[in-house]
């Protein structure tokens, strides 16, 4: 797959929760490129701020408990600067999100129709009659039969698998450049699953968008992901093309999460189990490996004081120098 220019580039971003009296980063000092015709996947434990990445770039936690840092830069204009009212105009417009929880996401008081041309009334200026057109079109466009009943209906009268496509359609009706899918197939059954990839592939192939698919998934990343970073106590501790990612992994969390994936040669073993929790963000130690805590077989020396990013070779990136010490009990 062709992979052409950077739409979104993420410099040193930091978002942190106000606990007590006190910011907790939950995402901590992250840099990330999206690139044009791309999928870019963030993948992690819950807990690991990867959803919070989500809604920071998307401009929607709420700034009286939050504190925002860094740089999120989408045609040369660094939107942790911008006003709310310009956020407006770039969501749903330049930037389409796929909320992990349709049933939340759309109003349970407007019907489907409704809810889907609302993004193209404040975005574009078709007439009513074109916005009909258009929403019938992406319900096609998406793989909802009888698009026509469906409009006419609120969410409740659709499965699981229907408002999904719905909440598809809602992100890419201006065709926006930049589409972040968090979690998009949690809680569909696994053929509803594939249904909904292969759908975002091919809207992607379609648009040549710029995809952010967050999820826990590996499955899911191998399917449908160009490059990966993974997610972890909110930094980001590897960072590959997914093909170099699944053939060489490095640090002692991706090994850890990969050995966790049931295989087909290991029947009647024992699956791998990640020692110990996520730490919450009041616990978190934010000097020192945070993964260390999590495989204390490994010696403290072999962990970095302040762990970096490192390149160890071309686009392959991994956080500390534990992972040349480590290996499975």
């Amino acid at each position: 797959m062709s992979v052409e220019k950077v739409v979104l580039e993420i410099n040193h971003l930091h978002t942190g929760f106000r606990l007590r009296d006190d910011y907790y980063d939950a995402v901590d000092d992250i840099s990330l490129t999206l690139k044009q015709n791309e999928v870019l996947a963030i993948v992690g434990e819950s807990g690991c701020g990867k959803s919070t990445l989500a809604i920071t770039i998307m401009g929607l936690h709420d700034l009286k408990q939050t504190r925002i840092s860094g740089e999120i830069n989408y045609n040369k204009v660094d939107l942790n600067q911008i006003s709310e009212a310009e956020y407006n105009k770039i969501r749903g417009n330049d930037i389409g999100m796929i909320f992990q929880d349709p049933l939340s996401s759309l109003n349970p008081l407007m019907k489907i129709g409704d809810q889907i041309a609302e993004g193209l009334s404040y975005h574009t200026s078709m007439t009513k009659e074109e916005r009909g057109q258009r929403v019938l079109e992406l319900l096609e466009q998406v793989g909802i039969k009888n698009p026509t009943r469906v409009v006419k209906q609120f969410p409740h009268e659709l499965s699981g698998g229907m408002r999904q496509r719905v909440i598809i359609a809602i992100a890419i009706c201006c065709k926006p450049p930049i589409i972040i899918a968090d979690e998009p197939t949690t809680a569909l059954d696994v053929t509803i699953q594939a249904q909904i990839l292969d759908l975002l592939t091919d809207l992607q192939r379609e648009t040549e968008a710029g995809i952010i698919l967050i999820t826990h998934d590996l499955a899911v990343v191998a399917e449908t992901a160009d490059r990966v970073a993974v997610m972890y106590a909110g930094q980001i501790v590897e960072e590959a093309t997914v093909l170099e990612l699944f053939d060489n992994p490095l640090h002692p969390y991706t090994r850890s999460l990969l050995n966790s994936i049931p295989q087909e040669n290991t029947s009647g073993e024992s699956l791998h189990v990640i020692e110990g929790l996520v730490p919450s963000l009041v616990d978190l130690p934010r000097v020192g490996c945070r993964f260390a805590n999590r495989i204390p077989w490994v010696s403290a020396s072999a962990h970095e004081e302040n762990p970096e990013l490192h390149e160890v070779s071309s686009g392959h990136f991994v956080r500390c120098t534990c992972y040349r010490h480590f290996d499975f009990l």
